[in-house]
């Protein structure tokens, strides 16, 4: 049966990876991409040119149509703690006014899909952390605009299923890097390699021993495939998704100046309220995606984040790549 899917936020960086597999889905027939370009960009889908593509420049919130769809996966928000603490109620409004608004235009039956964050777990006073831990968090800190708005629509969507028998899947992110990040980013892996091919000074917050546990792009998008669309799978969530080999940070900086020679590390003071630890226990993860890990190590992953980075950024030089595909600017993102 031809099925239609709207993604939000499919010109991210997460967001177009998965672009990429659902056009390979044979029953798929319309791919709307709603997205603002706040932070994702057109490039990260110009290599595209398949019709049943089409892109809504347009605030999630607002996005009207009068298409309904089979599928919404709801992935717009920023995820880098400088973008979200700069627009807080931007970011609230991406993902719970997003959310309410997709709602409306999913058909009777059909599979709402949502991108949420480690971050619900706050600095974890428990690791590595379960889905069913609660967190140790600050619901009015700096960064609460995204973690509690990820919350709450995890909430919204878990009460729309037990009321009106909502078909979800939610998903708890962990700390993806990988290819088609914003060079501007602002997290970890990112900051750092852009650092390394410009001025060469990396910057670590605190001492650098913070840990995180860094999810290769393609691994990570292997799990959505599977937990949003591709595997019969009964359970909704939430999921934890992500790599479960904790290594700090002060280790990745000094991973990257050894792959970018004349490199520095200078350290600044630590960032508002940064978790000390982030680490996901897969357990339940292994049991609903048998055979599935994140197998990608993060020397492996950096140095072909790298290759990536400096290949964009010669081709940020030689100019824009126009788009194959049906481009609608439905309205003018808000500020």
């Amino acid at each position: 049966m031809a099925r239609s899917v709207l993604v939000s936020g499919g010109c991210g960086f997460i967001g177009s990876h998965l672009i990429d597999r659902l056009l390979l889905r044979a029953d798929l027939e319309t791919l709307v991409v709603v997205d603002n370009l706040w932070t994702g960009s057109r490039q990260n889908i110009a290599h595209i040119a398949d019709p049943r593509l089409s892109l809504e420049i347009q605030d999630v919130e607002n996005f009207r149509s009068d298409r309904r769809f089979d599928e919404i996966i709801h992935l717009a928000s920023p995820a880098s703690p400088p973008w979200y603490m700069r627009s807080p109620a931007r970011t609230i409004k991406a993902n719970l006014g997003g959310a309410l608004n997709l709602l409306t235009l999913l058909k009777p039956g059909g599979r709402f899909c949502f991108t949420s964050t480690s971050e619900v777990y706050g600095d974890p006073l428990v690791s590595p952390q379960p889905e069913s831990y609660r967190g140790s968090v600050d619901c009015t800190g700096p960064r609460s605009s995204y973690d509690e708005s990820k919350r709450c629509t995890e909430s919204l969507l878990f009460e729309t299923q037990r009321v009106d028998g909502l078909d979800v899947r939610v998903v708890r992110l962990f700390n993806v890097y990988g290819s088609r990040t914003r060079i501007d980013d602002g997290r970890a892996i990112s900051n750092f390699i852009s650092q390394a091919l410009t001025t060469g000074i990396l910057t670590v917050y605190g001492d650098g021993s913070q840990s995180r546990s860094w999810g290769h792009v393609d691994d990570i998008v292997d799990a959505l495939e599977r937990f949003f669309w591709r595997d019969n799978i009964s359970h909704r969530g939430p999921l934890n998704i992500g790599n479960d080999c904790e290594v700090p940070v002060l280790q990745i900086a000094k991973f990257v100046c050894s792959l970018v020679p004349g490199g520095s590390i200078e350290h600044r003071p630590p960032a508002p309220q940064d978790p000390t630890n982030r680490c996901p226990d897969l357990t339940l993860a292994r049991r609903i995606l048998p055979g599935w890990k994140a197998k990608t190590g993060y020397q492996d992953g950096i140095e072909r984040t790298l290759h990536w980075f400096r290949e964009h950024m010669a081709a940020i030089d030689a100019g824009p790549v126009a788009p194959a595909f049906r481009d609608t600017e439905s309205s003018r993102p808000s500020k």
